[in-house]
């Protein structure tokens, strides 16, 4: 079954949407001494607690100010309506009497039987009181307010602490008026009324502070709810830190939190590996370091002990070993400067299929010394194709490419090397019937120094930088680089370079 891998800088833009850059990173491990705060569940529950206490107030005083105007308003209605209907019985009585009299005004006592707190009061055109309900009060007599000291009742001055209707006479003519109020109060409240409207508010400020505690109760169990898998991260986190690599949060979902513990993991694991390859890459360094030194040391010290003449023979022997090892320096030193972008992007429009051509012709002979098959595809519809690239890296990235498909592929095996064109894109595809990687390998395809099992058991010689320095010139260009391999069938690199460069080509 074949695999499948994309580097490059480019492809992870293509999938945060940021700004392509190099694969490489660097972090510091300096320890800090953490600040003692408040729990994230007690803040979490506090900001619950806290919004529901002012949506509660808010509600509250929004609640009690259309209640108090609609509450207002419906007494005023209906003391008014009380007003208008005493008028009426009176102008009909006025209508029978012909005059408005103590004993007309008197009708008025129906509307005094509604409430003792109401006070009803009976003027002429003229303002003079025929009938004031508190007479009665005033004499000790309940002769409907006709007999006693006759003191009429103060009438509130508040704005709006009286209701009142007119008398009539059949002609229309205005004889009289109605006036009623609360006894007591400077509004048209009844003691009844204002206790009603008390335990309202009451009820009011109960039920919001039920509100506010359920919203605290149910704010601790959801932000326990949201803070379990952080603490979970947290906590595995600090086992990375202490140095087992192998914890996972084991945190998932579809929301942010789930997110989170997914890519938390996923670091985790590319840390992990990043490790554990790292170790191995130090043995390898080492290794590609000590042969060509040992090399030289034992030829040296065996011609110093007579053992091997000091001919040219073995003096090319010990130059042979200190030109593969200046070569691996040097390789070393490219791989730095294009990871650090010291190393200048020339770019220039140039014609990718006169380049890849003329390039597998210059390798064509060194491929057929080897046994190999090696020829070139143009894909192209008119036979070139331009792109803004830096023709030396490019060349190179494309020479290290088909390097490592000759070392890689067995005698008689065959090299192709295809150029097309794909929308804004280049891509330049090295295809080979080689050993193939395997799939759990390719990933670590780029590393320096890297090489899988299979390949340090049948393969020998090359730095080991070439794959490295390969992807990061097309990491400079913009591009990716596409791994397709299956083992004892091949591998294919594919580099897709746009065709236009980018507007910051240093990094």
């Amino acid at each position: 079954m074949s695999a499948r891998f994309v580097t490059g800088g480019r492809a992870h833009a293509e999938e945060s949407g940021e700004r392509p850059s190099s694969g490489y990173g660097s972090w510091n491990t300096i320890k800090r001494r953490p600040k003692r705060g408040r729990p994230y569940v007690t803040s979490l529950t506090f900001a619950f607690a806290l919004t529901a206490i002012m949506t509660a107030l808010v509600l509250v005083v929004v609640l009690a100010i259309v209640w108090e105007r609609q509450f207002m308003a419906y007494t005023r209605q209906n003391m008014q309506a009380l007003a208008d209907s005493t008028a009426a019985a009176i102008s009909e009585a006025y209508a029978v009497e012909g005059e408005l009299s103590e004993e007309v005004a008197a009708v008025a006592e129906s509307a005094s039987s509604v409430s003792s707190e109401i006070v009803v009061q009976v003027t002429t055109a003229d303002g003079e009181v025929l009938y004031d309900d508190t007479w009665a009060t005033s004499s000790g007599r309940g002769s409907g307010g006709r007999v006693g000291t006759r003191v009429p009742a103060t009438v509130p001055t508040a704005e709006n602490a009286t209701v009142s209707a007119v008398i009539t006479a059949p002609s229309g003519k205005v004889v009289g008026s109605v006036r009623l109020w609360a006894l007591g109060s400077e509004a048209l409240l009844t003691k009844t009324d204002a206790a009603f409207r008390t335990n309202s508010y009451g009820a009011i400020a109960t039920a919001a502070a039920i509100a506010a505690i359920l919203a605290c109760v149910i704010g601790y169990f959801v932000s326990r709810a949201i803070s379990r898998p952080i603490q979970r991260i947290t906590s595995t986190a600090k086992q990375i830190r202490n140095g087992d690599l192998t914890a996972r949060s084991k945190v998932a979902g579809t929301d942010e939190v789930g997110q989170l513990g997914e890519t938390f993991d996923d670091m985790a694991s590319t840390i992990e590996r990043d490790l554990k390859l790292e170790h191995r890459l130090t043995g390898d360094v080492a290794h590609e370091l000590r042969t060509p030194l040992m090399a030289m040391q034992a030829t040296v010290e065996a011609m110093q002990d007579g053992v091997l003449p000091a001919d040219d023979e073995h003096l090319e022997v010990v130059a042979s070993e200190v030109r593969r090892l200046s070569r691996l320096i040097d390789a070393m030193l490219k791989l730095s400067r294009l990871e650090n972008g010291t190393t200048e992007l020339k770019t220039e429009r140039t014609d990718l299929v006169y380049l890849v051509r003329s390039l597998v012709s210059s390798q064509h002979q060194l491929f057929h010394e080897r046994g190999l098959h090696l020829r070139f595809v143009d894909e192209t519809p008119h036979g070139e194709l331009y792109a803004d690239v830096d023709p030396d890296l490019l060349r190179e990235a494309i020479v290290n490419l088909m390097s490592n498909a000759m070392r890689y592929t067995n005698a008689d095996g065959w090299v192709k090397v295809s150029l097309r064109q794909d929308r804004s894109d280049v891509l330049i595809a090295v295809q080979d019937t080689g050993i193939g990687i395997a799939k759990e390998d390719i990933p670590q395809t780029f590393a320096r120094f890297w090489r899988s099992d299979v390949s340090r058991e049948r393969v020998s010689g090359g730095l080991g930088v070439g794959l490295a320095i390969t992807k990061e010139i097309v990491d400079r260009h913009n591009g990716t680089i596409l791994v397709e391999s299956e083992l004892g069938r091949g591998t294919t690199f594919t580099l897709r370079i746009p065709q236009r460069a980018p507007r910051q080509q240093d990094r």
